[in-house]
């Protein structure tokens, strides 16, 4: 059971950053510092520039569509990346101990 108490001490290590992105404000709330937030906030807005540059007819919406789908194909090849990194890694242990 939650008791009010434990809800405010949870609420109360939030931080509140307010960043812009394409030219819009944004307040972001979450447990990370506030200069994380801003450079999280300033690589999705660079990597929309980049995206806009060579589409320049996309709306706002297909746009940020658009960033989030190559956000998450950077990240899930870095993912692979790490996940292959990792076995090389324990493959060469077990022969170094095998």
């Amino acid at each position: 059971m939650i008791d009010e108490e434990a809800v405010s001490v949870t609420q109360s290590k939030k931080n509140r950053t307010t960043v812009e992105i394409h030219n819009r404000k944004y307040t972001i709330v979450g447990e990370e510092p506030p200069h994380h937030i801003q450079m999280v906030a300033g690589m999705v807005d660079q990597k929309m520039k980049e995206i806009q540059e060579g589409n320049p007819h996309l709306d706002t919406t297909k746009l940020a569509v658009l960033t989030a789908v190559n956000t998450m194909n950077d990240y899930l090849k870095l993912k692979d990346e790490y996940t292959d990194l990792l076995d090389q890694i324990q493959k060469k242990e077990r022969k170094k101990n095998g």
